[in-house]
């Protein structure tokens, strides 16, 4: 039995962006009919990406907007199929990577908690149990009626953080999306992530935050422009990460 969570071989990703605009299906079949080629642009968002996350562990991934974190972790997630390597997962992933996902905004918190649970593979009976509970540590008590379209970033946050860590998954994938919370409730999130992996859930945590990286991750890695350029320690890769944004005049995030 392998002792890793993720193991990361070589992994690299290319998107083909469009040279020649086409804005409609209608347009692209006759082209295609026209036996006209459409040419594209490749972009590499990963280049020959390696590294592996021991089961348990907490491990951050860092680096401006634009280097390849979200890619990577939908690669991770099954989200995306990489163009070259591949990701070997070893347990169940409870995603938290976009604001929303698994949420219909017409529907109410309350309706929202079984449909989320639903995607997540969670039975109706487990969701009634932890209803309660659920609503108790997302705070939304007042609001578990009022459909989500009237909700703000922050408390769509609590509500998707609350049911994806209410049943302890073997592996929680969070980016960015504590960032919209208040600083009480980040707190709170750190806590159970914290208490989550002493219970041998493994953390995949991307953070504009290198505090919270370095309170929450025992390991990390640093991606610039789709490529490695630390891995290791999560304090040494935050020092290297900060030390080359201070070199560069500040944030590039």
């Amino acid at each position: 039995m392998s002792q890793f969570a993720i193991e990361v071989k070589d992994v690299s990703m290319e998107f083909n962006l469009e040279r020649e605009k086409v804005t409609s299906l209608k347009e692209y079949i006759i082209n295609m009919l026209k036996k006209k080629n459409l040419e594209y642009d490749s972009f590499s968002a990963l280049n020959q990406v390696t590294f592996s996350i021991e089961k348990g562990d907490s491990f951050a991934i860092v680096g401006g907007n634009g280097s390849g974190k979200s890619t990577l972790l939908k690669i991770i997630s099954g989200i995306f199929k990489p163009t070259n390597g591949k990701v070997i997962v070893n347990g169940s992933i409870a995603p938290l990577i976009e604001l929303g996902t698994g949420f219909d905004m017409e529907l109410t918190a309350r309706e929202n908690i079984f449909l989320n649970g639903a995607v997540l593979g969670y039975s109706k009976k487990i969701m009634t149990q932890k209803f309660d509970e659920i609503i108790s540590f997302s705070e939304l008590g007042d609001f578990v009626d009022v459909p989500l379209k009237n909700y703000s970033s922050g408390m769509i946050a609590r509500l998707g953080f609350s049911i994806a860590t209410i049943v302890t998954p073997d592996i929680l994938i969070v980016d960015e999306i504590l960032s919209v919370g208040d600083q009480f409730f980040q707190e709170k999130c750190e806590k159970r992530m914290n208490a989550m992996t002493q219970n041998g859930t493994t953390l995949v945590l991307v953070s504009h935050s290198i505090e919270q990286v370095r309170k929450v991750c025992r390991t990390a890695v640093w991606i610039n422009k789709g490529e490695v350029m630390c891995y290791g320690n999560s304090e040494d890769v935050c020092n290297s990460y900060a030390n080359s944004l201070y070199n560069l005049g500040g944030d590039n995030n």
